[in-house]
């Protein structure tokens, strides 16, 4: 799932080379989840692009906007497997293209989109939102540009840890809200109402450098934890964010390097040291994190299972066996979702398919809040979760600025990772 660099990485693009144009021209499929669930049509979408300047481009966590020449302006998010393309320019992950078939590597526009436009002047530029699941949601803010984060659904979300790094993001602010909550400190890190843009893998990285056990309760870690918490976060984020994502260029002793995996088969996950790496499932999302090195300080959430990182395989799209990680080849956050299960255009049938509902952006990371401190509370163990696969149920939310839950399509490669790495071109 896309996280805070990679909201970070497609304002760069639209930065560089989008804003200051004038948009020409601008269609959209009327797509009942993506626009339909935050309570606009990509008609709407459509009207509102044509004609209009791009005045300028920010992000707020994983969220991303685009403000125009007038209102209405665009805020974008990009759920599971949502992206934006410009034509001709590589603006995803290097694994997205290696799974594109020869014909459809320069085809336009690209497979699942939702909206596209181009600009006037020569040369044009060719943007495209695509979403293949459908979770991303691209909202129309009636507001003056510069007031898009004083309005639903920036206002309802923390500060983002880079962009406010300097404002409302404070280490007083964090300590405070740790002190007042009582919950796994994985699961308010994913949290959005408490910071902006920190997913799976963020959270991960963060408590890794904190050295800190992801099921432990927030408020019964020292200060001198909760503080190095606050530095680790600046430092992840922050780094992330400067290299867009691009996660060749992370550095060696990030976890990130090696929770994927190194070496043969159906081996364990480990650090160059020989530490061992295990997952559990904490705030419905499977943590990654050394057990050696994140030990329990203090009281812990129960019926939580440990189990070790296990190294499998993945299958390309064209059928070829991908080893789970070759050297020199991480992942990156987008990637830190199952493989996207390919879905028809809005308005084409589609196979209804049962299944338990989860919230699948970043609301979904909003977990319940603990008012009495003190209570124990339950956290649920997921007993058909194994070693290489992924919690199936995410936790319900109470946080959340949207309520209605989404049905997610059950993926075949559930469990497995993709090997992302980001190129810029």
């Amino acid at each position: 799932m896309p996280e805070i660099a990679e909201a970070a990485r497609i304002v760069h693009f639209l930065k560089t080379h989008l804003v200051g144009k004038r948009i020409k021209t601008a269609k959209a499929v009327d797509d009942g989840n993506v626009f339909g669930k935050v309570g606009t049509t990509g008609t709407a979408v459509a009207d509102a692009l044509k004609g209009k300047m791009v005045v300028s481009a920010g992000s707020q966590g994983k969220y991303f906007w685009l403000v125009l020449g007038s209102a209405p302006h665009l805020v974008m998010h990009f759920g599971m497997t949502g992206w934006m393309h410009i034509r001709g320019m590589r603006t995803g992950y290097t694994n997205y293209y290696n799974k594109l078939k020869a014909d459809e590597l320069d085809a336009w526009p690209p497979k699942f989109w939702k909206f596209q436009f181009e600009t006037d002047g020569n040369p044009k530029l060719e943007v495209a939102f695509t979403d293949p699941r459908r979770f991303g949601r691209v909202r129309l803010i009636d507001c003056p540009g510069a007031a898009i984060r004083k309005h639903s659904p920036l206002v309802e979300n923390g500060p983002d840890p880079v962009v406010d790094a300097e404002t409302t993001f404070t280490e007083e602010y964090f300590l405070t809200t740790m002190h007042k909550r009582h919950m796994p400190i994985k699961a308010l890190l994913l949290d959005q109402a408490f910071i902006s843009g920190i997913g799976n893998w963020v959270g991960d990285e963060v408590l890794f450098h904190a050295r800190l056990h992801p099921e432990q309760y927030c408020d019964d870690f020292s200060e001198a934890q909760m503080k190095k918490l606050y530095q680790s976060i600046r430092y992840v984020c922050q780094t992330a964010v400067d290299l867009l994502g691009d996660s060749d260029r992370f550095p060696a002793d990030w976890l990130f390097q090696h929770r994927w995996g190194k070496g043969s088969k159906n081996s364990v996950a480990q650090l160059p040291n020989g530490e061992k790496l295990a997952f559990l499932t904490v705030g419905g999302r499977t943590s990654c994190f050394a057990p050696a090195l994140q030990k329990k300080t203090g009281k812990v959430a129960p019926g939580i299972k440990e189990e070790p990182v296990v190294i499998k395989e993945e299958k390309a799209r064209n059928g070829t066996t991908v080893p789970a990680q070759k050297k020199g080849s991480a992942k990156t956050a987008a990637a830190a979702e199952s493989v996207a299960v390919p879905e028809k255009q809005a308005g084409d049938k589609r196979k209804r398919v049962s299944a338990k509902k989860e919230s699948p952006d970043d609301e979904d990371e909003k977990v319940a809040v603990r008012p009495k401190k003190g209570k124990t509370v339950k956290a649920a163990a997921n007993p058909r979760t194994t070693p290489g696969r992924k919690a199936s149920t995410a936790a319900p939310s109470t946080l959340s600025t949207e309520t209605e839950l989404e049905t997610k399509m059950p993926a075949a490669s559930t469990g497995r990772r993709r090997s992302a790495r980001l190129s810029l071109h």
